[in-house]
């Protein structure tokens, strides 16, 4: 089955996908912060220090999702949930795309999270950054045998 004629996927399952990621990705902005804390002591940082730690936890976010998006476009949530993420011409994800879609995904976060609840509303079922990124979420069939048949 090619990958447009499988549907996209529902609000609740991306929200589920987003629940198993968001839980990953704070372990590891919890085990990446060990240097920075250790750099500062616990005492209160200087607003550059602040800053570029502001940076560095945006570009592990970054890279967390990118690099799952660029090398096979399955998160460890959207493997979980049976999805995947392809550009709406059929090629592979790059890391300008991703770069775009990240962005475009703090965006739509941003504004009260109204992005992502477009899913929704939209005839695609289509978030914001979906949208705007020329990437989808596609539902996977569920590939284990039926004992039943």
């Amino acid at each position: 089955m090619m990958t447009s004629e499988l549907p996209p996927p529902g609000f609740p399952r991306r929200l589920g996908a987003m629940f198993y990621d968001t839980l990953l990705l704070l372990a590891l902005l919890m085990m990446l912060s060990y240097p920075y804390v250790w750099l500062t002591g616990g005492d209160k940082p200087g607003l550059i220090v602040k800053t570029l730690y502001q940076f560095y936890l945006l570009a592990i976010c970054f890279f967390f999702y990118a690099g799952f998006w660029v090398r096979g476009g399955q998160t460890l949530g959207l493997r979980t949930w049976r999805m995947k993420l392809v550009r709406d011409d059929g090629g592979p994800i790059t890391w300008a795309i991703a770069l775009k879609r990240f962005v475009l995904a703090w965006i739509s976060l941003l504004c009260l999270g109204l992005g992502f609840l477009w899913v929704i509303y939209d005839r695609d079922k289509l978030a914001w950054h979906d949208r705007l990124s020329g990437t989808r979420l596609i539902r996977l069939p569920n590939t284990k045998a039926n004992p039943a048949n």
